[in-house]
């Protein structure tokens, strides 16, 4: 008889578990609470019409460096990858800017006094990106089947972002560059895993880009749905589920939803003491997004800028640092901002001669306070004129961001705080299970934790079927034992 799964949310993990199962010839049906698949990896006519924003996501080093979706025909599905001509800028007041080039070698050139250094950080883990993303995007727990690369890796990752900057790198420029890179940890820059963030990224960029999908963030997910129909798995969208007793009966059921929403949806299914344990699951800092429609590219003062599809705004390291340390209980009046101009190298994204651009800065968890005008007064700081290019906007403070995406609890775009504790003791840190033997949960809350990647539905589904194995071979030896009892010597 043909197992069956329900899945619960149709964002990347959701989907990626949906995908291993129909691999394995599962009758799978995902069940999305909006009209449109993808979660945060949706793409929306936010401002204007036929200017297309992405909602979340927008650029995608971790999707085409994913173990598992790098496995999938996903171009036979329309998706195409845009690699900027570099990956980031990051430009400072003095109307210059640094680049980190996607060649490592010109990378080395564009560094200068930093270049060899950061050349001999980063070329071990890019020329073995297959191993090393496999290794970093795995449940904590697994045995390592790298373990001198892992450990060489760890020992740079774990210490602070400003702890590897002040030991490796000279020059206040790429210090600054390191620190825009660990920053999308949400972090605060001297907490240990900061520089893994930092690192990853850097490392991400030379392997395997930052790409843009062309179209936008629905490409992808377009991408991973047409591929699950091919394999003969259903999406059904505006479902969505507020107890686990709506869905039909299954074999097992993987929610890609946060702790909060798992205690929700599933009530008595969960045990008191498990329920209790998700109860204390931390949510991290929050984004302040705004999407923009353009009747021109952003105006940089460093014409670096215009290369690349993602660009970090926050000036001096030291300016980041404190902007992230304030972020962490306040909102900053200099926020580290990141920006993403996607419509400079695709030029579908907006009307002829038109542009979109995102934004977003780091604010507490749930914040109220209105980051509008500080975000914009650090766009202008560094591209004197942004204002007067506006079209349309569309403001998404951390409600808004969780009232389009259930999972952004007080609009956090993590899944969880990344600190220390959390990052070694997610909430199913065991193979995905919960107190409830055929309920996993696969959302960004478990290990790897955030970013697209697909890898934590890919992991719950794989421990959804290893288990399901084990079940029946039990059962098949308890059958065995029963019959030899009966019939001992010979019950053929």
């Amino acid at each position: 008889m043909t197992p069956k799964a329900c899945v619960i949310g149709a964002g990347p993990n959701g989907l990626a578990a949906a995908i291993f199962l129909a691999q394995m010839r599962w009758n799978v049906e995902v069940f999305e609470a909006e009209p449109q698949p993808g979660g945060a990896a949706r793409t929306l006519e936010l401002t204007l019409p036929g200017f297309h924003h992405d909602f979340g996501s927008a650029v995608y080093p971790f999707a085409a460096g994913s173990p598992f979706f790098s496995t999938l025909p996903l171009s036979n599905h329309g998706l195409e990858w845009i690699q900027s001509p570099c990956p980031l800028a990051h430009p400072f007041d003095d109307g210059t800017a640094i680049t980190l080039e996607r060649d490592l070698h010109a990378a080395e050139s564009a560094l200068e006094d930093d270049g060899g250094i950061w050349r001999k950080l980063m070329q071990p883990f890019v020329e073995r990106w297959s191993d090393l993303s496999s290794e970093v995007l795995r449940p904590v727990h697994v045995l390592s089947r790298h373990p001198f690369l892992l450990a060489r890796f760890g020992l740079l990752a774990f210490p602070s972002a400003k702890m590897i900057a002040r030991i490796f790198f000279r020059s206040q420029r790429t210090k600054a560059l390191f620190a825009g890179l660990a920053a999308h940890s949400f972090l605060s820059l001297d907490e240990p895993l900061s520089a893994a963030f930092g690192l990853l990224l850097g490392v991400s960029a030379h392997a395997v880009g930052w790409p843009i999908p062309r179209g936008g963030a629905r490409s992808l997910t377009e991408a991973l749905c047409g591929h699950l129909a091919e394999l003969g798995g259903e999406i059904k969208t505006s479902s969505r589920i507020g107890s686990l007793a709506s869905l039909p009966e299954s074999d097992a059921i993987l929610c890609d939803v946060t702790p909060l929403q798992l205690t929700r949806i599933a009530g008595s299914r969960l045990s008191a003491v498990y329920t209790a344990r998700l109860a204390r699951y931390r949510y991290g800092p929050a984004a302040f997004k705004v999407d923009y429609a353009l009747s021109s590219p952003i105006p940089w003062k460093a014409s670096e800028c215009f290369r690349a599809a993602t660009v970090h705004l926050g000036g001096s390291a030291d300016e980041i640092a404190a902007s992230e340390m304030v972020m962490q209980h306040d909102h900053s009046e200099r926020p580290f901002v990141i920006v993403a101009q996607p419509s400079l190298f695709d030029p579908t994204r907006a009307p002829a001669g038109k542009h979109i651009a995102w934004a977003y800065c780091h604010v507490p968890n749930g914040c109220e306070f209105d980051m509008l005008e500080t975000l914009e007064s650090q766009i202008e700081r560094f591209a004197p004129g942004f204002r007067d290019c506006i079209l349309a906007r569309r403001v998404f403070p951390p409600a808004a961001l969780e009232n389009m995406d259930a999972n952004l609890i007080g609009g956090d775009i993590s899944g969880g705080a990344m600190d220390v504790h959390q990052f070694f003791f997610r909430p199913t840190w065991r193979h995905y299970e919960t107190s409830a033997k055929n309920i996993y949960l696969c959302s960004s809350s478990t290990p790897p934790g955030g970013g697209v990647h697909g890898m934590c539905g890919y992991h719950a589904a794989r421990s959804v079927v290893s288990n399901l194995k084990m079940s029946l071979s039990s059962r098949l030896e308890h059958r065995a034992h029963q019959t030899e009892k009966r019939y001992p010597g010979d019950w053929r």
